[in-house]
């Protein structure tokens, strides 16, 4: 019976990615100054949702002046003309159950992909991907943000409406009706600005949209009181987490006292309109000038298999990209994505090929570049002329994007090979400039400080990061901390390790990873003298250093991870062979060896 429901599943999945590119007609593109919108639909709706996105930008750029807009990651918009083209987008969205959403928006180090309704824009699908916009923007300009304050933030702009040359702010978000008529205590201010990922309140449904609803209040009375400064102290307060400061001490310091918070913030709850403001927006674009074209039918198809590919539906995404390639055997674009699809099947040799025929097809392609060249044998070379090879194209990488830190980082990588210490340390810093909410960066400076016996400043880096992370991220703060001779670790609170409740602990390095079925696996860790074995438990996570080149779109627990350092949190579970059921795993990343001299 089982054998006979999983073939029919195979069989569903195969008609989906089928029908996702089959008989595709030709899509049409839009450029603004910065998006880019791909329709099916009609040229002069897909320009209206260029210019929105553009005049969000711009309302960002006015509120916070000295903010950067621009990220490695480039944004693609598909603006899908109804919910046939959203369904075909999204197959395995539409098989579940429950009300299907008018947009979505998917980050990652290397692309960004939004999809929206036109038949829903200006009538539900502008808040889910203003919502991850407004995201975006905060993670270029913040080290570190409370979960709070980002889920307040984004929700308090994603409702934002634009007409006339003015943006409209302050509307009140679906949350609102949920608050007044919850018949329970809010949630108290105190504790709300200290909820993290292992929180209560962010493992139960209605646990986190009650979180959800008052951390947008908070950021909405923070924003639009007069009592509060319309936003000026809430600017203040950000200013100094950046700075290092820690949120309770400045929260009390620029708000008051959390009692006072708390009879205020219901104050503001129980008036019978929240207010809301009228700003311009002088930076208006005309939909005139943006560019229109109708791509070829092999550019949609590539472009599709793309959407698949980054929303990891590989099933839709081999049909698009093959249909690319037989419609077009030239297009770079095709060639990349088949790249992405040999890599994700751990076919390295193949991807490689693919990578290099992109490149030689299309100049443009940066990821094509950066990924043909981390995988060159010249990578992990200790002869001069490789690695002068190697330095050039990573620079050849970032010629086409001077965003891209990923980059940065495997330039500062080769130089800490070749023991350049204060080299390796500027091109961590530029990293960390253009990505400055990612923890493992910031450890990873770290590291650097410490090997150049720097320790206070690398003990600063551990405090920072561990303070305020969970999981993987803290855990390698911690080990940064515990490296760092006791004698030189400033006084206060030891780091200690983050573990799941009741977990035990094995690390050594990881022999083998195997999946199945419906995304489950095992692995594998073996030290000298015994080894580990471990399947996935129901709840679970995995995590693993920012420094690893393949970012977390192409990174897999399944492969290219043997011979790294693992840490795996499990339940004990004595089955035959089996140690347990990994409730975490965590992958090191670890820095090579002070260097000898460079081969000739």
């Amino acid at each position: 019976m089982m054998k006979i429901k999983s073939v029919c599943l195979l069989a569903y999945l195969i008609v989906w990615a089928q029908l996702a590119c089959a008989g595709e007609k030709r899509w049409i593109e839009v450029k603004s100054p910065h998006f880019r919108v791909l329709t099916d639909g009609g040229s002069g709706e897909a320009r209206l949702v260029a210019r929105e996105f553009e005049d969000f930008r711009a309302l960002m750029a006015v509120r916070y002046p000295n903010f950067k807009l621009e990220s490695g990651a480039p944004l693609t918009i598909f603006a899908a003309k109804d919910e046939e083209t959203a369904k075909s987008l999204n197959p395995g969205l539409w098989r579940m159950k429950g009300e299907k959403p008018a947009s979505l928006y998917r980050r990652s180090w290397e692309k960004q992909y939004a999809m929206v309704r036109l038949d829903a824009w200006g009538r539900g699908a502008q808040p889910g991907v203003f919502y991850e916009y407004a995201a975006l923007v905060l993670s270029l300009n913040s080290r570190w943000v409370p979960v709070w304050l980002n889920v307040g933030f984004n929700e308090f702009y994603s409702y934002t409406a634009f007409a006339e040359g003015k943006a409209y702010l302050g509307a009140p978000s679906m949350r609102l009706k949920l608050l007044k008529s919850m018949h329970i205590a809010p949630i108290p201010v105190e504790t709300l600005i200290q909820v993290n990922s292992r929180s209560s309140y962010m493992h139960d449904s209605e646990d986190i949209q009650r979180f959800y609803a008052e951390s947008w209040l908070l950021v909405h009375y923070l924003m639009m009181s007069t009592e509060v400064g319309n936003g000026a102290k809430l600017q203040q307060f950000f200013d100094m987490l950046q700075s290092g400061a820690k949120q309770k001490e400045a929260f009390e310091q620029v708000f008051g006292s959390f009692k006072s918070m708390d009879a205020a913030l219901q104050k503001y709850l129980d008036r019978n309109n929240l207010p809301a403001a009228a700003l311009p927006n002088p930076e208006r674009f005309s939909e005139k000038d943006f560019s229109t074209r109708t791509m070829t039918l092999a550019e949609t198809q590539a472009e599709l298999g793309g959407y698949h590919l980054w929303l990891r539906d590989w099933d839709s995404a081999r049909g698009c990209v093959k249909d690319a390639l037989s419609s077009d055997p030239h297009l770079g674009l095709a060639h990349e994505e088949q790249g992405f699809l040999y890599l994700h099947d751990a076919k390295d040799a193949e991807a490689v090929e693919e990578f290099t025929t992109a490149v030689e097809r299309d100049k443009t392609l940066f990821l094509s570049q950066f990924f043909r060249t981390m995988m060159s044998p010249q990578a992990t070379s200790d002869a001069r002329a490789d690695q002068t090879a190697f330095r050039q194209g990573l620079t050849d990488t970032l010629n086409l994007n001077m965003q891209f830190a990923p980059a940065f980082i495997q330039l500062s990588w080769l130089a800490l090979r070749q023991n350049d210490l204060k080299t390796a340390l500027n091109y961590a810093t530029r990293a960390e400039g253009l990505e400055p909410s990612r923890m493992g960066y910031h450890t990873y400076t770290g590291q650097l400080l410490l090997r150049m016996g720097r320790y206070q400043e690398a003990a600063d880096h551990a405090r920072f990061v561990a303070d305020r992370s969970t999981a993987a991220d803290h855990n390698e703060a911690f080990e940064l901390w515990s490296s760092i001779p006791e004698a030189n670790r400033p006084a206060g609170d030891p780091i200690t390790e983050d573990q799941p409740k009741d977990a035990q602990r094995a690390e050594s390095s990881l022999k083998t990873a195997t999946c199945g079925d419906k995304a489950q696996w095992s692995l594998t860790v073996a030290q000298p003298d015994q080894t580990f074995s471990f399947r996935q438990a129901d709840k679970f996570r995995w995590g693993f250093s920012d420094t690893f080149w393949y970012g977390q779109n192409h990174i897999a627990i399944c492969h290219g991870l043997e011979g790294k350092r693992t840490i795996v949190f499990y339940k004990p579970n004595h089955e035959g062979n089996l140690t347990g059921e990994a409730m975490e795993v965590e992958v090191r990343n670890d820095l090579p060896p002070v260097p000898r001299a460079p081969a000739d």
